[in-house]
């Protein structure tokens, strides 16, 4: 007979059930990224670009004699564009990182073959199963609608109709609670692409007003000088559409991902129904 002594040791000798992996969904403070990015663009913009060696006589204020001298002349500006670049880059890196756990393992297309297979079969173990290999947001969708499906087969309660819409829903809620993760911090890269450009025309602008004042002021017509002044504020024009086009290309190709992730949720999603109408009385 079992002893309360034995149990104890049984029971102590027992691993934890080990925690589920969730993988990187994503930063949720955005706003650190930005004050992060803002920091290294300022002393990118005071110890690089305004490095003594990249002017005439090692004054900052003088004769610009390269590209570097010529971008920290663009003024305050220049640093909040870069700031933006910076920013661009970074949430790049952490929505592929996010999306990339996203999606799990293995390819998706994949994934919705072989959960329609086993959903073919009648199969919810192995479908729960490729899940479990899967993983990602699209599994987890996957399995707390299969989870549904198992309880509306039992339900004695509810007519079919009735199990349909539970199914249904329960698969609406749990698309809605991956969905948030996966658009996060997409917003910034949307502002930024209408930002950027308008911040380097803002640049440009002040720049050129810099410049006419100066030459006004002279009383001359030197145009070394204005030509100087131009280039230095067509920097700005040019970093902003840098910055816009680096945040309009990764928007449009994660919101693409994301669009093909919602394509393949609606696909199985789909076929989960269609197999409990024509398996189930």
């Amino acid at each position: 007979m079992e002893t309360k002594e034995t149990k104890v040791a049984v029971n102590a000798n027992k691993k934890p059930a080990a925690k589920k992996k969730t993988g990187f969904k994503g930063i949720k403070n955005a706003w650190v990224i930005l004050v992060i990015c803002l920091v290294i663009a300022i002393i990118i913009f005071k110890f690089v670009f305004g490095d003594a060696s990249h002017f005439a006589g090692g004054d900052p204020e003088g004769k610009p004699l390269d590209i570097l001298g010529t971008i920290y002349h663009g003024g305050v500006i220049v640093p909040i564009i870069w700031t933006q670049l910076f920013a661009v880059i970074t949430l790049t890196i952490e929505r592929w990182l996010a999306l990339k756990t996203a999606f799990g393992k293995n390819s998706l297309d994949k994934f919705v073959e072989e959960i329609k297979g086993a959903l073919a079969k009648n199969d919810m173990t192995a479908a729960k199963a490729i899940c479990d290999k899967q993983g990602g947001s699209v599994a987890n969708v996957v399995t707390a609608t299969l989870s549904k499906y198992q309880e509306m087969a039992t339900n004695t309660e509810l007519d079919k109709e009735q199990k349909i819409q539970g199914i249904q829903k329960a698969l609406g809620e749990a698309t809605a609670l991956e969905m948030p993760s996966l658009q996060m911090n997409l917003p910034i890269l949307a502002v930024i692409v209408t930002l950027g450009v308008l911040t380097g025309l803002l640049g440009t602008v002040v720049g050129m007003i810099k410049s006419f004042s100066a030459l006004s002021a002279g009383g001359g017509t030197d145009s070394s000088a204005l030509s100087a002044g131009i280039s230095e504020a067509l920097v700005n024009t040019a970093s902003g559409i840098a910055t816009s086009w680096l945040s309009v290309v990764f928007y449009n190709f994660y919101t693409n991902k994301i669009d093909h992730l919602t394509y393949a949720l609606d696909e199985v999603g789909f076929t989960i129904v269609s197999t409990f109408q024509e398996t189930q009385k």
